[in-house]
């Protein structure tokens, strides 16, 4: 008997203005110190964005699909506080900081329970097909605009 649950993509989800992302470190993620590599914090931060903004009703596929545009990011700042070590549980989360005419920034933190073990600040432009920077649909800063004031309690 196969349960509907188990054959579909995992999904995180909001907790107020915050998006939560879970994810197990396989042995893939490691390096030879056995510690995640720096590298693969960046890949489930990206995961995270991306899950978040599905879940906040922002269809990028459609976007990139109908030529209205795509995100890629502009500006990135990390910092690595401990390592993420093979089997770990950690969560990445997510929350909109900043939302301007054609981009958004986003703060991340990937945890180990209580424990940080990285952050980071992400900015996104909003790009054309042809990558010049493009106003962001109408509706997608509404949404951000929301979850920005959502994470200041108005």
């Amino acid at each position: 008997m196969v349960r509907d649950d188990l054959d579909r993509p995992y999904t995180g989800g909001f907790v107020g203005a915050e998006h939560r992302f879970a994810v197990r470190v396989y042995f893939e993620d490691t390096d030879l110190t056995g510690v995640v590599y720096h590298a693969n914090y960046l890949r489930y931060m990206e995961r995270a964005r991306s899950d978040m903004l599905r879940a906040a009703g922002i269809d990028q596929r459609a976007a990139q699909d109908d030529g209205t545009g795509a995100y890629a990011v502009a500006d990135l700042a990390i910092r690595y506080i401990r390592p993420a070590r093979l089997d770990d549980a950690v969560q990445v989360v997510s929350r909109v900081v900043r939302v301007g005419a054609a981009s958004c920034a986003i703060h991340q933190t990937v945890m180990r329970g209580d424990e940080v073990l990285a952050t980071a600040e992400v900015t996104a432009a909003f790009l054309s097909p042809a990558g010049r920077p493009r106003r962001q649909p109408r509706d997608w800063v509404e949404i951000f605009e929301r979850l920005t004031k959502d994470d200041r309690g108005a």
